[in-house]
């Protein structure tokens, strides 16, 4: 139904790469706080209807995902805090943000796709 297309990771198959994480972050708009980022490699054969677009959700539907995720998929979620963000700026800490969650995960990826 609604479900990425997942062309890049079929093209990424395609060249050998097995594990393919997807990384994306949140918190660069806001004034204060930190920034998060997450990042998931997804059993392709195990994909929920509703994954493709959160924004277009509601909180219910969104919260039922977050769920199925974390029980069918490999999730690791980072931070990188305001006194990082202050001290190197708030793209360098969304990218620190985006290793640590790479680093986090328990399988590691053989291919990183950041949105």
């Amino acid at each position: 139904m609604n479900k990425p297309d997942f062309s890049f990771e079929t093209a990424a198959h395609a060249r050998g790469y097995a594990q393919i994480a997807g990384v994306d972050e949140v918190g660069r708009g806001p004034l204060a706080g930190p920034v998060t980022a997450a990042a998931v490699i997804l059993d392709p054969n195990a994909i929920p209807d509703g994954l493709n677009d959160s924004k277009k959700l509601s909180a219910k539907k969104r919260e039922a995902l977050c769920a199925y995720l974390m029980e069918h998929a490999i999730v690791s979620i980072a931070h990188a805090s305001v006194e990082e963000i202050d001290d190197i700026n708030i793209l360098r800490a969304s990218h620190l943000a985006m290793e640590r969650a790479i680093a986090g995960l328990s399988s590691a990826p053989d291919l990183a796709l950041i949105d």
